[in-house]
């Protein structure tokens, strides 16, 4: 791969003379990066495609061909990519229905609105993941048909398809109504009566994906009831009888719906397993009673998860945050906190409470510049990065606590030039900060400069437009491909050196910056 002409293929300034030199000489990798370009015009992806044949899907994808463009015999590809993206011409899903490439007629079987005789032919197909793909993606009424399909790959697409009917999904549930299944993934593998062993060790309990089959389907039938348990359009009645399942990876992804009944809530609060319960805190309807007694849980997982439950209580969340690690994002409930519940958590003694509130954007002025002066570095760095501050302000946090919040401060969208040169001037250097002041907007070329001295900063900051020219032109020649690339993305390479890449030619700096 050139990774230079790769660079130059996503660099803004890139004028649409250069554009044209640089497709007649594409491989696949720089194809792809041009079929990318907002301003790619139509001729300019019609030659692409001339030059690059794989770059029409990608190019059908981002809009840049239309139905007119392809022809759907010798681009059947492209001609799918426009059917999937809702552009294509509806009369190729009738040819493409009989493509003998089974791998087509799947990718057709996802595409959305296709004709209705379609449907009815790539239903009967006789190759089995090109019906599975129609009964993941398609919206009609063939899923009712398929949900009887003899296979379980068949059924278990059609209780992962969110647009199946609810009596249809519970159906797959209960099996009420359905023939029995005839085959599975492990029919297909062993002729049955198959011995094999137990599903897996006894703390586990869940059998593996491609566990041969006894004659009773049984893992097959397990990774059906997987699929419809995540489908949210599967009816909790359905579903909720599995809480005393023997699988664990049952019961667990039956913890995290949110629409389960108290009595079912309760059973699975108190499950062994420890994962189960930390998907019930996370994501299911816990009430008061409920999320305090997993608050008290014993694994520190379960109180985590807990935190980031948007029902959970208030005061449970805030007791937590003292003693439980909840990430660095804001949390649901403390996001959706009433003007009085932000107000007592501004004032709260507990510097984790107005930590958490921190991480909230949109607070009122009078509580941010608070927060700002609050004499805890943690809760600082959780409004640091926050738009609005003053440049003072930014100073002062930064004055009183250093390292400890340089690189929230350097995030901040209105820290200003000064501001980030001095904060990627500091000894010893404050590492993290300098990869903010890498990517900052607002960063000026001797930041830039310093940030070019951190390994990890230094491909962020040769792509920066604030960089000086003759410094992106010494890039080029990084022995770090990712800094040469990104120099080759500048928008502040000169087109001079911009043409010499494409010539071959090696590019150099000479004086005052001039490229030769």
């Amino acid at each position: 791969m050139n990774v230079l002409l790769c660079g130059l293929a996503g660099n803004p300034a890139l004028p649409a003379g250069l554009i044209d030199r640089l497709i007649a000489v594409a491989d696949t990798e720089v194809a792809d990066t041009l079929a990318r370009r907002p301003d790619l015009g139509r001729d300019q992806a019609l030659a692409l495609v001339s030059r690059v044949e794989d770059s029409a899907v990608p190019l059908a994808y981002a809009g840049r061909l239309t139905a007119a463009d392809i022809d759907p015999v010798a681009r059947p590809d492209a001609a799918l990519a426009l059917l999937d993206a809702g552009a294509g011409d509806p009369r190729w899903a009738r040819l493409l229905a009989a493509d003998p490439d089974a791998r087509r007629r799947e990718r057709l079987a996802a595409c959305p609105g296709l004709p209705p005789d379609v449907v009815e032919a790539l239903a009967a197909d006789q190759e089995l993941g090109v019906v599975k793909e129609l009964a993941l993606w398609n919206t009609s009424g063939v899923l009712a048909t398929l949900a009887a399909h003899p296979h379980t790959a068949v059924r278990r697409a059609v209780a992962a398809n969110a647009a199946a009917p609810p009596a249809v999904l519970a159906a797959l549930v209960t099996g009420g109504g359905l023939p029995p299944v005839r085959r599975c993934p492990g029919c297909d593998q062993e002729e049955t009566p198959f011995a094999h062993g137990s599903w897996g060790p006894p703390e586990d309990g869940d059998p593996p994906p491609d566990a041969p089959c006894d004659g009773t389907h049984r893992s097959a039938v397990h990774d059906l009831l997987l699929a419809a348990l995540g489908n949210p359009a599967t009816p909790v009645e359905a579903v909720a009888g599995l809480a005393g399942h023997p699988s664990p990876l049952l019961r667990r992804v039956l913890a995290g719906r949110p629409d389960l009944p108290p009595d079912v809530c309760r059973r699975l609060a108190a499950d062994p397993v420890t994962g189960v319960r930390a998907e019930l805190a996370a994501g299911g309807p816990v009430d008061d009673a409920l999320a305090r007694a997993l608050a008290g849980d014993g694994d520190q997982g379960v109180r985590r998860m807990l935190a980031h439950n948007p029902r959970v209580p208030l005061d449970v969340l805030t007791a937590l945050a003292g003693t439980t690690r909840t990430g660095t994002g804001p949390l649901p409930r403390i996001a959706a906190a009433s003007p009085g519940e932000v107000e007592e958590l501004a004032r709260s003694r507990d510097p984790a409470a107005r930590m958490l509130l921190g991480r909230v954007r949109g607070l009122p002025a009078t509580i941010l510049d608070a927060l700002a002066a609050d004499p805890d570095a943690k809760v600082v760095a959780s409004v640091a990065a926050h738009p609005g501050l003053t440049e003072a302000r930014l100073r002062a946090m930064v004055d009183r606590h250093g390292a400890r919040v340089a690189a929230m401060v350097a995030s901040n969208p209105d820290a200003t030039p000064a501001l980030l040169e001095e904060l990627a001037g500091r000894e010893p250097p404050v590492r993290t900060a300098l990869r903010e002041i890498a990517r900052h907007p607002r960063a000026s070329a001797p930041a830039l400069l310093a940030c070019l001295e951190d390994a990890r900063a230094r491909p962020v900051a040769a792509a920066h437009p604030a960089l000086p020219p003759a410094v992106v032109i010494e890039l080029l020649g990084d022995a770090d491909w990712q800094v040469a690339q990104s120099a080759a993305a500048n928008p502040s390479l000169p087109r001079a050196a911009m043409s010499r890449l494409l010539a071959g030619s090696r590019v150099t700096a000479g004086p005052a910056g001039v490229p030769r």
